[in-house]
């Protein structure tokens, strides 16, 4: 049978037969090492009150500012199955000693049932990206019966939170693991114990906590020290910091798999071009094989990251087929590349009478390379007006003035005609740009003009800035900063306010 016709067919499995219930009281209290109030069975884990739905255990976890137990009376409400407390109440319940403690024992049952390949992805730039798609070719070829970390739980609780939702049919579990310190990821990593361990790329995020490049690759290459024996290692083969990465790897037993451009790359990229109806069409040499597929989402770093990808899919036996046309239907997620069409009033209209613009939202996270990567990706957008409104990049100490001032480089590259920037650390761009600007050396638009921009201290003021300039037909908009900065918001606003 042919890959596609296995696609189509998703012959039902064995597991399918089994109960829908994610965990029952009894195992519950052996894993957690608490004591149960009766017998129960439920079918999601949840730590906020406010997404509890119907079967779901609430864990009810006690922060420096917040007690869990204050909402297991709302938990109940909205339908919790049971909850996880450190002293007893009215209603179905293990009783713990420790509910953080508890949850990480949940997480640590859930990976020693786990009956398949188990990835873990991490990186500077991209993993919750690259998370995304590998999930998503995997679920395609197993009928659902692929597990991922939600969103981006990928801290000290979101990964045991992420373990303890998984089912025990799942046949690939796939984790992202974040850090902001040297240590974080290894112990991530211990609690993962993935088959497989990814990094995107090593870049200048957290540099403030970390000091270097080089100690934030040491950092990711943490993930290595959690590899199963005979595991494999994904890393960027085009890195500054490969040579780093993969020996690292190699300390830790695992065989390496590079991707990328260069000529030491495993799974090299032979050839990207654009895609009828946006995307790429990838051409890659796996060794052995070439794969040819197409990606969806625009951008040479979406190309780059779909080398990983299929690299770390293969890895696991997975079906390349498969994750092929599971990246040819993946869009932008939010906050992380989705394109939306709004309606907009100024402009000329399209042929059926409307008028509309792209907001491209990139809202939720900004470093150095992640800004250069979609301001290119601007630049080679069709539009009539290019429009960036760029919060600040966070977490990057002393080298924050450096990093904000050099962006004014990729944005007249870009040719970029009005420019938003928010936030304090903006000020040395903003700097950079009037400098240029007396000199008669300006960051340019495509018109070979001055670039127009605005400073602002608010989001809301970004958006009055924005609806003053006036978008139009045809103009395409990137939002892009920080998550702390409240870009979301923005496009919020622009998606449902504009016309």
């Amino acid at each position: 049978m042919t890959a596609l016709a296995r696609i189509l067919d998703w012959p039902a499995p064995e597991a399918e037969e089994q109960g829908q219930g994610l965990w029952d009281s009894a195992t519950l209290e052996r894993a957690l090492r608490g004591s149960a109030s009766g017998p129960f069975t439920v079918s999601g884990v949840e730590i906020d009150s406010r997404d509890v739905e119907p079967g779901d255990l609430f864990f009810a976890l006690k922060g420096e500012s917040m007690d869990g137990h204050r909402f297991v009376e709302m938990a109940f409400a909205k339908g919790a199955a049971a909850c996880v407390v450190d002293r007893p109440v009215e209603g179905p319940h293990i009783l713990v000693k420790d509910t953080t403690e508890a949850l990480e024992r949940l997480g640590a049952a859930s990976r020693q049932r786990a009956r398949g390949p188990v990835i873990g992805v991490t990186g500077s730039v991209g993993k919750t990206g690259v998370k995304e798609m590998i999930f998503e070719g995997l679920e395609r070829a197993t009928r659902g019966d692929a597990h991922r970390s939600v969103k981006s739980y990928n801290n000290h609780v979101g990964v045991p939170l992420s373990l303890a939702r998984m089912p025990a049919r799942a046949r690939f579990g796939v984790f992202e693991m974040g850090m902001n310190h040297e240590g974080e990821i290894a112990a991530l990593t211990r609690q993962v114990r993935p088959h497989v361990a990814v990094i995107t790329t090593i870049a200048p995020a957290h540099i403030e906590n970390l000091g270097s490049e080089e100690a934030i690759a040491d950092a990711k290459a943490e993930i290595f020290q959690g590899l199963e024996r005979g595991g494999t290692a994904v890393i960027p083969a085009d890195s500054p910091h490969y040579e780093r990465l993969r020996k690292a790897a190699l300390r830790c037993g695992a065989r390496v798999v590079a991707f990328g451009r260069g000529a030491n790359a495993d799974v090299r990229l032979l050839d990207a071009v654009d895609a009828i109806g946006g995307g790429s069409l990838v051409t890659a040499d796996m060794g052995d094989r070439r794969v040819c597929y197409t990606v969806a989402a625009p951008g040479e770093h979406q190309v780059t990251n779909s080398l990983a990808v299929m690299a770390a899919i293969r890895a696991v036996g997975g079906d390349l087929g498969a994750a092929g046309v599971a990246l040819a239907e993946m869009g932008g997620l939010a906050g992380r590349g989705a394109r939306l069409e709004i309606a907009v009033s100024g402009g000329e209209a399209n042929a059926d009478g409307s008028r509309s613009a792209l907001l491209i939202d990139e809202s939720y996270n900004a470093n150095p390379a992640s800004m250069r990567a979609t301001l290119a990706q601007l630049g080679r957008t069709n539009a009539r007006r290019r429009i960036a409104v760029l919060g600040a990049m966070k977490e990057l100490g002393t080298h924050g003035p450096g990093y904000h001032a050099a962006l004014e480089e990729p944005i007249r590259e870009a040719g970029v005609d009005y420019l938003v920037l928010v936030g304090d650390e903006m000020l040395p761009l903003v700097r950079e740009l009037e400098t240029r600007a007396d000199a008669g050396e300006n960051a340019a638009s495509s018109l070979g003009k001055p670039v127009a921009f605005a400073h602002c201290q608010s989001v809301r003021e970004a958006v009055d800035r924005v609806r003053a300039f006036g978008l139009e037909s045809g103009d395409a908009i990137l939002v892009k900063g920080s998550n702390s900065v409240g870009l979301a918001s923005l496009v919020s606003e622009l998606n449902k306010q504009e016309g």
